[in-house]
């Protein structure tokens, strides 16, 4: 199988993550519930993946590192942790529902909520921000990268004009973190969120939010944390005030194994690879006609994403026969990005997604747009 589906998630591990999650499943106690070797080994290895996730993502202390299921979990966190009903803020039409539905509840509750619109290809003027935000706006919200597009945006640019309003930058960054350069610190964002089964390639059911220090957040939920277990609250520092119940300690021994392939690889290096292996394709399939790509290709650092249509084919059936005649994973449909969609006029047809990784073969790259050549030709 030819797998063009890494937004999704990654399916090709680097070596070390499988074997790090059966090592852990056959020697971890409970991080944090008592002093036994076996409880103490894994509270080790639960913090050097801590520092390892604060040292490559900008977080000046690794315990405001705080484990999630998944990005969706971190956003969940952070949103309802900060955000309350008679509160503004602004975000943008390129959201997953991740950062969407939580605004939508609290809207519904009495959150004002602006957003940033996206053009045609999906882009965003800059202008927007300073129009939207405004002196009591509490915080932007803003994917790094839209998940359909591919099209990043300028973080530290949006981080400028909201901290001189006096709000918080919030960040999802599930398509980027471990390919495109993020920094907490150098780039200005207050909590970042980000996914363990994407570009970080470890497994799934792992995620961190990752928190600016001097920023306080409501806990999400409440429960054992292992410490303070006398107290009727939830503990006040970080991480545990945001860590209730036991932590998956098994995925975050495979997140620490794919963080190490990383820091010896080098992020540079392989999201060159992988960028190469999306711009190959995207200038293969755009120029073929009946072919119409979504987004702007002109940046120079993109995530690693082309979507597209072929026109007189479904999306859903263009994904149906590269699975079934060619042997070609990708992903069609609305991806979870409903105002994107709206902004590039596809919300009724959706849209292919063919996305790379830094393991995507160029002769992977050529058979897919043969493919999508030939399917083209038949409509």
């Amino acid at each position: 199988m030819i797998y063009l589906d890494s937004a999704a998630t990654s399916l090709r591990k680097p070596d070390g993550v499988a074997e790090a999650v059966a090592s852990a499943l056959g020697c971890f106690g409970n991080p944090a519930r008592g002093g036994h070797p076996a409880a103490l080994e894994a509270n080790r290895a639960v913090y050097a993946c801590r520092r390892k996730l604060a040292a490559l993502l900008g977080c000046p202390r690794p315990d405001h590192v705080v484990f999630t299921c998944n990005a969706t979990e971190a956003l969940n966190i952070a949103i309802y942790g900060l955000l309350s009903p008679g509160d503004h803020a602004v975000t943008t039409d390129l959201e997953h529902n991740s950062v969407l539905r939580p605004l939508y509840d609290l809207q519904a509750r009495g959150l004002e909520l602006d957003f940033v619109p996206a053009d045609g290809q999906g882009r965003v003027d800059y202008a927007d921000y300073d129009r939207l935000i405004r002196p009591d706006t509490k915080a932007v919200i803003c994917t790094h990268a839209s998940n359909l597009t591919g099209n990043a945006l300028d973080l530290p640019r949006i981080a400028e004009i909201a901290h001189s309003r006096g709000a918080l930058l919030i960040v999802d960054a599930a398509q980027t973190a471990g390919a495109l350069p993020l920094d907490m610190g150098a780039m200005g964002i207050d909590l970042l969120c980000v996914t363990g089964h994407k570009g970080l390639m470890g497994p799934q059911g792992t995620g961190a939010l990752l928190i600016r220090p001097g920023v306080e957040l409501r806990p999400f939920k409440r429960g054992g944390s292992g410490v303070h277990s006398h107290d009727p609250e939830q503990p006040k520092d970080y991480p545990t005030r945001l860590e209730a119940g036991t932590l998956n300690a098994h995925g975050i021994a495979g997140l620490s194994a794919a963080l190490d392939y990383i820091a010896v690889a080098g992020r540079e290096s392989l999201y060159a690879l992988e960028h190469a292996r999306m711009q190959r394709f995207y200038e293969a399939v755009s120029v073929i006609p009946g072919v119409t790509v979504y987004g702007d290709f002109t940046q120079p650092l993109r995530a690693g994403i082309v979507s597209l249509n072929i026109a007189g084919l479904d999306a859903t059936r263009a994904a149906d026969l590269l699975a079934t005649d060619y042997d070609i994973a990708v992903r069609a449909g609305a991806h979870c990005a409903p105002r994107m969609h709206r902004a590039l006029g596809t919300r009724d047809c959706g849209a292919v997604r063919f996305s790379f990784s830094p393991f995507t073969t160029p002769e992977e790259v050529e058979q897919a747009a043969e493919a999508v050549r030939e399917l083209a030709e038949q409509e």
